[in-house]
């Protein structure tokens, strides 16, 4: 598999979208031109995947299918004709994707609800990783005659649920906390181990010593865990501290933040997945300011990854290739859904004592996506002998069982009498910028020599339509009186409505240079 500038120019030959290339020394660098029609292709991708989410919410197919089928549709067997094979470069994409992906569902996670949850998710992740790994593997040897690195690999690729697919769906289920709670920390977790194998298995095989390979990834795990807590907590605590100038600023800082997490696990030789995914959970429970706007940023960029890795995938795979390995990702799916899953399900959660209706719901919950088909391109990277068949039975798979399992949750949690009512929706309260209401919130402090000192509030008769809302005095806070007296040395916040707001401001001024009397002896607020 070739890489670098030839590569990527040829997989965008067919939207001319040619990034350079190399000739007799030449370089022909990318023009405003293919600039202009790579943005117009990207942008009709983009609605055609939004509308798409509409279509799928009411047919109750999960999105994910609809954007893989998009990127069908505009492959070398569909009709947009693009023929794109490059694995390394969807492999670095749907890493990246995987990065935003985890951070937004770490946002989301609530301590109160995960919690409880960890020990359960924790021996999911890891115990029922390797359960699900050998009893999948041993199927796709037996049934159909894989040779054991090629088995181990899918065994391995197909055991990690997947984050989007999880986050998606369990939150339009009313399911019970714990439910929800292990199985969002569970996606959460278990990317970290699976990629761990994937890539042990792609690069020398079956490992000699399974010691040293638990070894490793237990380290991983660890320095993954610990830088991930470590930026997570210095993040907040800056982000509770620092005032930045704009409030749009807080929503690029967290994802920087939850970025910053990925690569310093990686880097550090540690899981960079857990260290994002943990980071971003330890920041979304901090009650960072302007936290509406912070979520509804990581959602956008994590339906803009969603959409992209998906699109990617399908382009990646060839349609007509699929027919001879149908067969055989139906019988190892059916392996992985009815024998493996259920099986590391019940040996993992029985000692916690969970009830066999939730053990079911989990059991059937074991959503693939993305992952899985991104992991299934490290084997092609690595060149190993029949990775091309593993990504298009690892393709077949998510697809068949995605269909199968997605639109069915909500019928088998009601079945098992699971899901209640609707519950109570989260308030979003924003903490500073009043622009939606039109309205302001002035911070005026009472400096030595102001002529504010002990005046009290109603004093300051300010225009209607605003008002003194708080009083922070020797590190004190405090909602203020009629007949609280000012002093030197305080912190008045004043709210104020858009038409009053110049007349508030000016006011203050001359309330401060005149007292309470200000009007009456002539003193205004201009600045002269």
């Amino acid at each position: 598999m070739r890489s670098g500038p030839d590569s990527v120019s040829d997989s965008y030959t067919s939207v001319h979208a040619r990034v350079g290339r190399v000739n007799q020394g030449r370089e022909r660098p990318l023009t405003v031109h293919h600039l202009n029609q790579l943005l117009l292709v990207c942008s009709i991708v983009l609605l055609v995947a939004v509308a798409a989410v509409r279509i799928s919410s009411r047919s109750g197919l999960p999105s994910l299918l609809v954007y893989l089928g998009i990127g069908v549709l505009m492959g070398q067997d569909g009709i947009g004709d693009i023929h794109f094979d490059n694995a390394e470069l969807t492999q670095v994409i749907g890493y990246a994707a995987l990065v935003v992906i985890l951070a937004e569902g770490g946002l989301g996670t609530k301590w109160k609800e995960i919690g409880p949850a960890l020990p359960a998710a924790s021996a999911l992740a890891l115990a029922g990783v390797a359960v699900s790994v050998g009893v999948t593997a041993t199927a796709a040897h037996l049934l159909i005659g894989l040779e054991w690195r090629q088995a181990l690999i899918i065994g391995a690729v197909v055991s990690s649920t997947d984050a989007a697919a999880v986050f998606s769906v369990l939150r339009k289920i009313p399911l019970p906390a714990r439910v929800t709670g292990t199985l969002e920390a569970e996606s959460g977790f278990n990317d970290a181990p699976v990629v761990i194998l994937v890539v042990a298995f792609s690069t020398a095989g079956p490992v000699e010593h399974w010691y040293v390979l638990l070894g490793e990834i237990a380290l991983e795990l660890a320095i993954g865990a610990a830088i991930g807590l470590a930026v997570g907590w210095l993040g907040s605590w800056g982000l509770r501290h620092v005032a930045l100038p704009a409030s749009g600023l807080y929503p690029i800082a967290v994802m920087a933040i939850a970025v910053a997490a990925y690569a310093a696990g990686a880097i550090a030789h540690g899981s960079g997945f857990l260290a994002v995914y943990l980071a971003a959970m330890v920041m979304g429970n901090a009650r960072l300011p302007h936290w509406p706007a912070t979520r509804g940023f990581a959602d956008g960029l994590g339906w803009l990854a969603q959409i992209g890795m998906f699109v990617l995938l399908g382009l990646l795979v060839t349609p007509s290739e699929l027919g001879d390995d149908i067969v055989p990702a139906l019988l190892i799916g059916l392996a992985l859904t009815m024998v493996a899953r259920p099986l590391s399900v019940v040996l993992c959660l029985t000692p916690f004592r969970v009830p066999w209706q939730e053990q079911t719901l989990m059991s059937w919950a074991g959503l693939r996506g993305a992952v899985p088909i991104i992991l299934a391109t490290i084997p092609m990277v690595n060149g190993v002998d029949g990775s091309r068949r593993i990504f298009n039975i690892v393709f077949v798979l998510v697809v068949v069982y995605t269909l199968v399992q997605g639109p069915t949750l909500p019928w088998l949690a009601r079945t098992l009498r699971l899901g209640g009512g609707p519950e109570a929706a989260d308030l979003g309260i924003e903490s500073a910028p009043l622009e939606r209401l039109r309205g302001h919130l002035l911070s005026v402090a009472i400096p030595e020599g102001s002529k504010m000192h002990g005046v009290e509030v109603h004093e300051l008769r300010l225009p209607a339509g605003s008002a003194v809302t708080l009083v922070v005095r020797d590190g004190t806070s405090f909602v203020p009186l009629p007949s609280t007296v000012l002093r030197r040395g305080d912190e008045l916040l004043v709210v104020a409505t858009d038409p009053v707001r110049d007349a508030t401001e000016r006011r203050l001024r001359a309330v401060g240079r005149g007292g309470k009397l200000a009007g009456w002896l002539g003193t205004n607020g201009s600045d002269t």
